[in-house]
């Protein structure tokens, strides 16, 4: 018997971290119905409206934006921006007329989320944090469906019934990459250690910071980086590294499952995307939680991971007098670094997207 088509649209950005997860939902939905039709909805001037696309899905964009908690004068515009988000995403679902809208957390997805549950659309909701955000805490009981990557996510959601904690769905393409591939695609020699370092999508100022300081000290350990800075700080990085053979320096990663291939060690902020990935490749890691992030939940995020011996964690702070020293000190503990690999395998959900498509694909059946 013919299936109907069914119609997807997903609402998330702002971040590569509330952005990825969706994109990886949509891939693999589009993978188990390719008949299906999906429009994501995001910003303009954010991540999404130049990813998406690249991932062959419809855009559209609303107009909003998160509070600004330490530029308030930025605020003064946002409950008009509400008023006009919501009535944006009234009419582009009246025009889509989705069976299912997903959102994916952040600011971005509460307006679509809100007017999807009031006009009475069956409506997912994913949170990738082990604290979920104000816009989870405010729409969770309003939700058909909402699904968790951390088990503690729960004490923040009391009488949410509908919650189930799945895990965060990744790139598919995720450990499916040889090491002498990933290494090819960047250049970089196999048969030396490699540190991959990554500020999350925009890059990491302090982070970038550390690894210039300690440059020397670092490529005196016979490694190779593969170290994305973000735009805002390719140029001076570049600049400062001069003609020292310190492997593959650019602004941004779009092939990150050779990235993670090729990697030995991996430094890098612990956003809830970076966090799921890590646990689907099981690569040691040092994490960097941003410290302004909403809520502090980066900081929740690597905690939960090093309590289980899968990582390390360095506040931002402390990135002056420890990065160098707890770098050197992985590098040199093999046995350490084989250790934290399989308590990433234990912790880690490895098939939450395959998991979270079919339970919705039993929502809209």
């Amino acid at each position: 018997m013919a299936t109907r088509k069914l119609k997807f649209m997903f609402a998330g950005g702002g971040t590569g971290g509330h952005l990825f997860p969706a994109l990886a939902l949509a891939e693999t939905l589009r993978i188990l119905r390719p008949d299906a039709e999906f429009l994501f909805v995001g910003t303009r001037d954010r991540i999404e409206s130049r990813v998406v696309p690249e991932h062959g899905f419809p855009f559209r964009a609303i107009w909003i934006s998160g509070y600004q908690r330490r530029r308030i004068l930025r605020n003064v515009l946002v409950p008009l921006k509400v008023v006009v988000s919501l009535l944006q995403s009234f009419f582009l679902i009246k025009r889509f007329k989705p069976d299912l809208v997903v959102g994916t957390g952040s600011y971005v997805c509460a307006p679509v989320l809100f007017m999807a549950s009031v006009i009475g659309i069956p409506t997912v909701l994913h949170e990738s944090n082990s604290y979920p955000g104000i816009t989870t805490k405010l729409l969770a009981r309003r939700m058909t469906k909402v699904y968790t990557a951390f088990e503690s996510v729960a004490r923040w959601l009391p009488g949410v019934a509908s919650l189930d904690t799945i895990g965060t769905p990744t790139r598919l393409s995720l450990g499916t990459v040889s090491r002498e591939k990933g290494c090819a695609a960047f250049g970089v020699d196999a048969s030396r250690t490699i540190v991959l370092i990554t500020g999350g999508s925009l890059g990491a100022a302090s982070v970038n910071r550390a690894v210039l300081d300690n440059i020397d000290k670092l490529l005196a350990l016979d490694i190779q980086l593969i170290w994305q800075t973000g735009n805002a700080d390719i140029d001076r990085v570049r600049k400062s590294v001069g003609n020292k053979a310190a492997g593959w320096i650019g602004p941004f990663i779009t092939n990150m499952a050779e990235a993670y291939a090729a990697a030995d060690l991996i430094v890098a902020r612990s956003g809830a995307t970076t966090v799921a990935e890590l646990c689907v490749v099981g690569k040691p890691a040092i994490l960097i939680p941003y410290p302004h992030a909403a809520e502090d939940h980066q900081t929740h995020n690597a905690r939960a991971l090093e309590e289980v011996g899968a990582a390390v964690m360095i506040p931002d702070l402390e990135l002056p007098t420890r990065f160098v020293e707890i770098v050197t000190a992985l590098l040199r503990d093999a046995v350490r670094r084989r250790n934290m690999k399989e308590a990433f395998q234990r912790f880690g959900r490895q098939h939450a997207g395959t998991t979270i498509a079919k339970k919705i694909l039993e929502l809209v059946e």
